[in-house]
């Protein structure tokens, strides 16, 4: 089901069409590389780390821990519908942080975002053939 959502969609080009067919099909897909075995977020097509053209495309955990957050009370096109947004970074069990958003199910409380509290990867279907990637604490 798409969820009612009026943000900014994402543009997917050759180098990130991997990650978003990925996203479609929920599951979290970055590159890894093949020398260094560095993992790299926001999809590229060579290693962050090493430079390396030598990455493939590997399903990452989609677990992690949350690394810093802001609650942004304001209204914010596209998430009206969720109230205050919880932009945060996590930091994948595979290394790299990503900027997100954290689901908590009602009014956000910083009391019940512990910094490092572990998080797990969901998604909302938000267009035709787009699902956005978006965290929940763990457990």
């Amino acid at each position: 089901m798409i969820e009612n959502y009026t943000g900014k969609l994402p543009k997917p080009s050759p180098e990130t069409q991997p990650f978003w067919d990925g996203a479609m099909k929920e599951r979290l897909v970055l590159p890894k590389c093949d020398d260094c075995g560095g993992w790299t977020y926001y999809p590229r097509p060579f290693c962050m780390h090493c430079f390396s053209k030598n990455v493939r495309w590997t399903e990452a955990s989609g677990k992690g821990k949350l690394h810093t957050f802001a609650i942004n009370y304001l209204p914010v096109k596209g998430f009206e519908d969720i109230g205050p947004a919880v932009i945060a970074v996590v930091e994948l069990d595979e290394g790299p942080r990503m900027i997100t958003n954290i689901e908590t199910g009602g009014e956000p409380d910083p009391e019940t975002l512990p910094i490092d509290a572990p998080v797990e990867i969901t998604f909302r279907h938000v267009a035709e053939g787009i699902k956005l990637p978006w965290f929940r604490l763990a457990g």
